[in-house]
């Protein structure tokens, strides 16, 4: 498993639900201490969300073209 495919299962969702669980324990009262690092936990979400989005998929095996080469050039020969 390449980076990229580890990278598109795991990190870009993990990194989604770190900031949904930033805004849980920025607003659940019955621990100081998840309120005092909601904000926190939200950024560090969303500043790994933006490395992992930038990231390309992998390319399909086989055509040498990633899966949105079509719809990027319709006039290209086959």
């Amino acid at each position: 498993m390449s980076f990229r495919a580890i990278n598109q299962k795991y990190l870009e969702p993990g990194s989604q639900i770190l900031m949904v669980l930033g805004i849980i324990a920025l607003c659940q009262p019955w621990n100081m201490l998840l309120h005092s690092y909601g904000v926190t936990i939200i950024l560090i979400g969303l500043i790994g969300f933006n490395i992992t989005s930038k990231i390309a998929p992998e390319e399909e095996a086989g055509t040498g073209h990633g899966a949105d080469a079509q719809a990027r050039n319709p006039g290209a020969p086959h």
